[in-house]
């Protein structure tokens, strides 16, 4: 149990470990123009050019406000005036304020609009541009910080259009326009009202530098956070398997008070401006009612006039004040927007050849040629593998953990392009056919079976659009599902849980081998399909395979090498080489490499009954 001082440690541990390098950013003013293009550029030009019109109407009947004040003070403090003036001049203030508010309700409306739309617009842009990112890419990053950059960077942009955009601007137009009359008014007190900005500006100058990179570090911060959250949820089961809850929350701990540390010193900079900026206001009205009240005495102005500049010097302090108290709402969002760019701005690894060609299916002939591939430069996975499939061969894949069979699959269905060497499918260079031509053709059932959140039905119709019930219902006859699906307590139409979780693992895999069987594919691609079921449910799981590989070229990777004994010809891979490359019998007549893996799975014997204690196993 952990004691209090242990806990006091390890959260002053957490507070003084090394931080990541922190850079002030010089790209501001250029990711403010994106966000800005979300929220004004295109189709929204000319719904955000009217919205500024309407704002600006509106703050010249707020800025008409203090000058009629202004007037009806005279009329009562100076000699002569009249009733009737009086009560003229109090129907042009409560006219101008009654446009004021109307006029801010309609514009107030149309800019949440623009805010929810840009934030829409963002936010989907970001996901739909994932979806074209290549697997290289999702392999780097992990899945929480993912998300952590759809939530919790789409929500502080949110209020960066909602709050700061629209109340900067508005502070903007209030500040030209109060300023413009001021001068209008009496340009001595200009003087006088102005001398205290350079001063309020400094302040906000000197927080920004501060606090900008703190809210760059606060976002990084609530990522680690979000996506170490997102990986305990994921694997829960092994935390309670090897009793981690306490390490868990430990770390969690950690984490959070890491991003509480950022966000304390990033938002009492930014917050702290608030407070200076209105003690500097206070100071600023107090010099010009004190000048102004000089100027009355000497009788070289209306007091009428001065409580009208004095307000209108709040009016203007006003807008310096509500912007010096956004700004941590727009450097949040500046630095949430940096990291949803860093993913816009990503480019896919693999892309079509500006001459691709979609792929024309003449039997299912691959010919690779001295063909090499890494993931990372300099460090081959896959060293000058040649070999040829021939139409209808269904090819088994064997080899060691870590030999390359999964790598071989990834470079044959493009989702990585190989570093030299050729692969001919029909005839055709892969690198020239189109991805979406080549994925159309090529099935593939993986060893995770991945159900989506929703029905059986629709899990089903995933893998073609267009597929009707009656196809579904027949595919999942083929692959053996048909009969625990309709004892579901819905049937088809049963909505399973994420992942298919209140599915048995056998369960999950026939419907993605009825899914594959939708999707009619010309070629097929079997990773480890059947691994983790029981005996009888293989062998349905087998029953359903061999009615989806009929007449298809396919691979199939195993471990198991009964599950590929019938396969053609048995690939086998040994340090990222092909080292065999036979039929069964034939390998084993050969009494290599595949002899002797074979021999150690079934009998734990080598030949003339020697133990096999070591085969050469080469990892990648």
């Amino acid at each position: 149990m952990t004691t209090t001082a242990e806990t006091k440690r390890r959260k002053k541990w957490a507070l003084k470990r090394p931080e990541k390098a922190i850079h002030t950013p010089d790209d501001t003013s250029q990711i403010v123009r994106r966000l800005l293009s979300y929220m004004a550029g295109g189709e929204l030009r000319s719904k955000f050019t009217f919205a500024m019109v309407l704002r600006l109407i509106a703050l010249m009947g707020e800025t008409a406000l203090p000058a009629l004040i202004g007037l009806a003070i005279n009329v009562f403090s100076v000699p002569g005036g009249s009733i009737a003036e009086l009560n003229r001049l109090v129907i042009l203030i409560v006219t101008a304020g009654l446009f004021y508010l109307g006029v801010s309700f309609v514009a107030d409306r149309m800019w949440g609009d623009l805010a929810t739309r840009a934030s829409y617009n963002l936010q989907t842009h970001m996901y739909t541009h994932m979806q074209t990112l290549s697997l290289p890419f999702f392999d780097s990053q992990s899945r929480g910080e993912l998300m952590s950059r759809l939530t919790n960077d789409s929500e502080v942009i949110s209020l960066f259009y909602e709050s700061a955009v629209t109340d900067i601007i508005r502070s903007m137009l209030q500040i030209v326009l109060t300023f413009l009359v001021i001068v209008f008014i009496d340009w001595r007190l200009t003087i006088v009202a102005i001398l205290i900005v350079p001063v309020m500006l400094l302040v906000m100058n000197v927080a920004n530098r501060i606090s900008s990179p703190a809210f760059k570090k606060l976002q990084e911060d609530l990522s680690e956070l979000s996506g170490f959250q997102e990986e305990t949820f994921s694997g829960n089961k092994v935390i309670i398997s090897n009793r981690r809850h306490k390490w868990t929350d430990e770390r969690n701990v950690d984490l959070a008070v890491q991003a509480y540390d950022s966000g304390s010193k990033a938002f009492f900079t930014s917050l702290l401006q608030y407070p200076l900026t209105q003690a500097l206001t206070y100071l600023q009205i107090v010099i010009v009612l004190m000048v102004g009240g000089f100027m009355v005495i000497n009788g070289r102005i209306d007091l009428g006039t001065v409580i009208a500049f004095s307000m209108y010097v709040g009016l203007l302090a006003k807008p310096v004040a509500s912007i010096s108290n956004l700004i941590s709402t727009a450097l949040n969002g500046v630095a949430g927007a940096r990291r949803v760019f860093n993913i816009i701005d990503e480019v896919p690894t693999v892309k079509d050849a500006p001459d691709a060609t979609d792929y024309e299916f003449k039997g299912g002939h691959i010919q690779c040629t001295e063909v090499d591939f890494s993931y990372i430069s300099g460090r081959k996975i896959l060293r000058q593998n040649t070999f040829e499939v021939h139409p209808g061969d269904a090819i088994g894949i064997c080899g060691p953990t870590g030999a390359g069979k999964s790598t071989l699959i990834n470079i044959l269905t493009r989702y990585y392009d190989i570093d030299s060497g050729t692969i001919l499918i029909d005839g055709q260079d892969l690198t020239k056919l189109t991805q979406e031509s080549l994925r159309k053709q090529v099935g593939v059932v993986l060893q995770e079976a991945f159900l989506f959140t929703d029905t059986v039905m629709n899990n089903l119709k995933y893998a073609r659009e267009g597929a009707t019930d009656e196809e579904c219902i027949e595919a999942a006859k083929e692959a053996n599902a048909h009969d625990f699906i309709m004892n579901l307590p819905q049937g088809y139409d049963t909505m399973l849980t994420e992942r298919g979780a209140s599915l048995s693992q056998g369960q999950r895999q026939m419907i993605t081998i009825a899914r594959a069987m939708i999707a009619q594919p010309k070629l097929l691609i079997l990773d480890e399909a059947t691994s983790n079921v029981d005996t009888r449910t293989e062998k349905l799981i087998q029953e359903g395979l061999k009615k989806l590989m009929a007449g298809k070229t396919s691979f199939s990777i195993a471990h198991r090498l009964a599950t590929i004994r019938q396969s053609a010809k048995i690939m086998v891979l040994n340090g990222g080489e092909i080292v065999e490359y036979a039929p069964h019998d034939d390998l084993m007549a050969a009494k290599g490499f595949y002899y002797a893996l074979y021999m150690s799975q079934f009998k734990g014997k080598a030949p003339n009954n020697a133990e096999v204690t070591d085969m050469g196993f080469i990892s990648t």
